[in-house]
């Protein structure tokens, strides 16, 4: 049977980089807003299947390991887009959209953010694209700088260990009580998994009806940008 994209494009990460790939997928989506686009869910969950050969080629390092790099990646992805948001997050609003940015996921995650508090960073996690606004989003509104570090390692452990457990774990269960590995069924597994987590977001961000935070978001950037033209 032939492998499909999904399998073999994970496969190549497994055998070209490995955890370093995973690493830095990790991060960017986390971190960089031009990574919102990355599958972090799936591709945690495939690593957590393919735990032992990263481990094998990480030094044979302990599983837990490999787990504990994940969660630092993606606490490290957050503190830069928290720093990113505090720096220049304001310059965003004017910024005007391209393929890798949209304003509508920063206008969306600022609504999120303004509903669900703090939590946000938290909650976010387990969230396409909103994790990778929440923390610039953060740092915009000048959130407690302790305060964010908290919820980000809960929110970043969080999201890791369920995801790189869940693939691990369910893998050791199937190949116990049924005798065959979830690696020949990967293709389907990330597409369910994609599935899943993505297109309530998505259709949330662009089918959904425009939120009244979104619409005074959206009417104080033009009050903002009338006001430079007068000056």
């Amino acid at each position: 049977m032939d492998k499909g994209f999904v399998q073999q494009f994970i496969e190549w990460i497994i055998h070209n980089g490995g955890l370093y790939v995973l690493l830095l997928v990790i991060f960017a989506e986390t971190g960089l807003f031009v990574g919102f686009f990355l599958p972090g869910d799936s591709l945690l969950f495939a690593a957590g299947i393919y735990v032992q050969d990263l481990s094998k080629a990480f030094y044979g390092v302990h599983f837990s390991v490999i787990v504990i790099l994940v969660t630092i990646a993606s606490i490290l992805g957050n503190m830069v887009g928290y720093w990113f948001g505090y720096k220049y997050g304001s310059q965003l609003f004017e910024r005007k959209d391209s393929f890798l940015f949209r304003k509508k996921h920063l206008l969306r995650a600022k609504e999120f953010y303004e509903k669900y508090g703090k939590a946000t960073i938290f909650i976010a996690k387990f969230l396409p694209i909103l994790r990778t606004f929440a923390p610039i989003v953060a740092g915009i509104v000048k959130m407690e700088k302790p305060a964010f570090t908290l919820y980000n390692i809960l929110g970043s452990a969080a999201w890791v260990l369920s995801m790189m457990l869940g693939g691990y774990y369910l893998q050791r269960w199937v190949e116990t009580q049924f005798h065959f590995s979830l690696k020949d069924h990967i293709e389907a597994i990330a597409i369910v998994i994609i599935l899943i987590t993505t297109l309530p977001v998505l259709f949330k961000l662009f089918f959904g009806k425009k939120d009244e935070g979104v619409a005074a978001s959206e009417d104080l950037i033009k009050d903002m940008g009338k006001d430079k033209k007068l000056l």
